[in-house]
């Protein structure tokens, strides 16, 4: 795929004088052994210009070629998880030399880039399961979603870990204390909660002690889960809504809910684009990391309060939108959405 020369002044204009005589383009080409592609580049140029001169360009001109610029292409849509070094050795071996770095921005422009989302990994179960609850649930009016009491857990380390920061910095300047990003090992410690909310504003936090088990979990739901009800303002047919994990759909845990009359409605497994609480959780490490808490305690504090300054219209926007997460699902036969 080597670049081909350009076609010289003399030649062009050649080109013109047939087309003038009124051959077509298959003719001129044929009589002067150009491609077909090329006489009729040349000829545009001269209709549109009145000229077969090399016109000023601005900046250096492209070293890939179209066909290049093709087969980057092709390569990337086969084998998405191609590297741009790959790419470079590949156009090589046909004698395009570019740096790898070109080719990133020549996908760049033709809308791709090197960026994977992380989503959780779906077993065939899984997608079963998840696109049998899009359906069933997809007509439900949205009254049932406005009272359905959202939960879920999750944890918060006192200093994030998988976070990256970037800087700008001189050469030899790596490690001087305004550039570095201190580390702490194991997170420095961290919080374990659990947290409610319906569309009509956050419910209860509450914080986890020790190891979550289905006892825990049960003391948990009988501490906050009907004062958040009555805080929220929920109908008598309100529901809870969780996930399956163990705790959650163990026999004791089924039994206690059974017995405290509370109807609940389980989201599939590996779900988490099903439950918009993790929009919440996303928003509230965010605001709480930003408060720079120093220990656990104040971690703790820091999420309480935090947790109850999320505004009642942010919640109610994320119900109101569950259907879209639904559609989304059905639409992806299962699998993940950008939820």
């Amino acid at each position: 795929m080597p670049r081909s020369k350009e076609i010289q002044k003399q030649m062009r204009k050649k080109v013109i004088e047939i087309y003038q005589s009124g051959k077509g383009y298959k003719a001129i080409s044929k009589a002067l052994g150009l491609p077909r592609t090329t006489v009729r580049a040349i000829i545009y140029k001269w209709r549109k210009h009145g000229t077969v001169e090399n016109l000023p360009r601005s900046g250096r001109p492209t070293k890939t070629t179209p066909r290049a610029r093709r087969q980057l292409i092709q390569e990337v849509t086969k084998d998405p998880t191609t590297t741009s070094k790959e790419l470079q050795a590949s156009l090589a071996s046909v004698k395009v030399s570019v740096h790898d770095s070109t080719i990133r921005k020549r996908l760049g422009k033709n809308g791709l880039q090197m960026v994977s989302r992380r989503k959780p990994l779906l077993s065939k179960k899984n997608i079963k399961a998840r696109l049998s609850f899009a359906r069933k649930h997809l007509d439900d009016p949205q009254d049932f979603w406005e009272n359905t009491l959202w939960t879920d857990e999750t944890k918060i380390e006192l200093f994030r870990r998988s976070v990256s920061h970037y800087v700008w910095r001189k050469s030899n300047t790596a490690f001087q204390k305004k550039i570095i990003i201190p580390t702490v090992k194991y997170g420095g410690g961290s919080v374990m909660v659990w947290c409610c909310f319906a569309a009509s504003g956050p419910g209860r936090l509450a914080v986890i002690n020790g190891t979550m088990n289905s006892a825990v979990y049960q003391k948990i739901l009988k501490e906050n889960v009907r004062p958040s009800v009555c805080d929220l303002k929920l109908k008598r047919t309100w529901v809870l809504q969780q996930d399956n994990d163990p705790k959650h759909t163990s026999k004791s845990t089924s039994e206690w809910l059974k017995k405290n009359k509370m109807k609940t409605l389980e989201c599939p497994s590996q779900s988490p684009d099903l439950n918009p609480i993790e929009m919440l959780w996303h928003d509230l490490k965010k605001v709480v990391h930003a408060r720079k808490p120093s220990n656990v305690a104040e971690l703790q504090q820091f999420c309480k309060d935090e947790w109850a300054k999320i505004p009642p219209q942010c919640c109610n926007r994320l119900t109101a939108s569950y259907g879209k997460r639904l559609i989304a699902v059905v639409a992806a036969k299962g699998g993940p959405t950008s939820y």
